[in-house]
């Protein structure tokens, strides 16, 4: 099938949104990106990014500069139109679509016959359909396809989960398979289109309730077995076993393949997407939910870990560090990170002492202007009584290497490993 994308409008502009973007500019299409951040869109009409991702600088950059990238707060007549907008979960985590019918809505005025409408944000099962329907009762107009409806619908639509891994995004995005969920036969064939502009993947052709919940398969498999990692971590403290010496040797079996485990799981996927399943079948899902629980706990032992170090110090008010604020190692993104879980708590928390975070990787002021109570380390190191390693940032091993530093050292992330 032979088509052709002249101009694309991707709605979302944040760390899956930009990228996708600026690597479909990059081709020699035309992309009207949108997003409700103003200053977002200034920075990157101005030819910058506002996240941190490697290699995405330039990307942004050349696309920018040779006019195939624009940013705008409203979307655009287009041939194509990709939603990649937060899914969060509210009240008792139930799945908050609120971001995608804004943009669908966003979007309902300027579809014409032939375009294409691609939900990229990670989603519950049948959002696609929900998507469809928002759309449908803003342009009765047109002809909305239906599960086994027929294959003529004037809008084509498709579901296709991102599935990169911050930091690799750019490489990823090229690289990696597709999984498209295309309403009908014609709709897949349109969506695959699309992406084999930028895509060396292969791009696998299934329904979109299938594509959904893959994407929600693909995370809780990994919160599932990071979760078997933390509890081994517990295991291993109350045993007095190191849980990095004991993984390692665990791993030389041929078929073992414990993960590192960490201070919890953070980030916009892992975090949130198990809680999706879980909320569509809670009666069956009982081991997602379980290794769920067993994450979001992880970091009420870490706090009780540094507060007992603290009271050991015998210091009225002792100076605790805490290292790393991000969700993961190397990156700016902060969502959902327990890291930052662990800093605010421990800051309010009067008996535990005085707190302070250094984060590398996000700029000291953004971290003022959202969360105020944090307090940031001012460098001296030489006052401090505790140093708790959340993150392991490849940053970290010149710090921890310090004769000042290794003996007030607390090891959630494998820093010593």
């Amino acid at each position: 099938m032979s088509i052709a994308f002249n101009k694309v409008v991707m709605v979302g502009l944040g760390y899956i949104g930009l990228p996708t973007a600026a690597v479909l500019a990059s081709r020699g299409v035309n992309v009207h990106g949108v997003d409700i951040n103003q200053k977002a869109v200034d920075i990157i009409n101005g030819g910058g990014i506002h996240i941190v991702e490697p290699d995405l600088a330039a990307v942004v950059h050349g696309v920018v500069k040779s006019g195939f990238l624009k940013a705008s707060t409203k979307p655009a007549p287009a041939d194509a139109f990709i939603i990649a907008v937060p899914t969060p979960f509210k009240g008792d985590y139930e799945p908050d679509l609120d971001y995608v019918q804004a943009a669908a809505e966003s979007i309902a005025p300027h579809l014409i016959k032939g375009n294409l409408v691609i939900l990229e944000s990670t989603s519950p099962v049948g959002a696609t359909e929900q998507m469809i329907g928002w759309l449908s009762a803003a342009r009765p107009d047109l002809k909305f396809p239906v599960v086994n409806g027929d294959d003529t619908p004037d809008i084509h639509v498709a579901y296709c989960p991102e599935r990169v891994l911050p930091g690799q995004v750019i490489r990823e995005l090229v690289q990696n398979d597709r999984v498209i969920g295309g309403m009908t036969v014609q709709c897949s064939a349109k969506a695959a289109a699309l992406y084999k502009i930028f895509v060396e993947g292969e791009c696998i052709i299934t329904n979109p309730r299938t594509a959904e919940m893959c994407k929600l398969t693909e995370n809780s498999f990994r919160d599932v077995n990071i979760a078997f990692a933390n509890e081994l971590s517990l295991l291993a403290d109350r045993f007095g076993i190191n849980v990095w010496e004991l993984i390692q040797l665990a791993n030389r079996h041929p078929r073992v393949n414990i993960l590192q485990p960490g201070v919890g799981v953070g980030g916009h996927c892992i975090a949130v997407d198990p809680w999706f399943i879980v909320h569509g079948a809670p009666d069956i899902a009982r081991l997602i939910h379980t290794a769920r629980t067993v994450n979001d706990a992880k970091p009420d032992w870490v706090i009780q870990q540094i507060i007992d170090a603290a009271k050991a110090t015998g210091k009225a008010r002792p100076k605790i560090l805490l290292m790393g604020l991000t969700f993961k190692p190397d990156i700016d993104d902060m969502r959902e990170s327990p890291a930052l879980s662990i800093a605010k708590r421990l800051t309010e928390n009067e008996t535990g002492g005085e707190v302070v975070c250094f984060e590398p990787n996000v700029h000291d002021e953004e971290v003022r202007v959202k969360f105020p109570n944090v307090r940031l380390f001012d460098g001296n190191y030489a006052d401090v009584d505790v140093v708790a390693f959340l993150v392991k940032h490849k940053s970290f091993p010149e710090i921890i290497a310090r004769s000042d530093i290794k003996a007030k050292a607390i090891d959630f992330c494998g820093m010593l490993a």
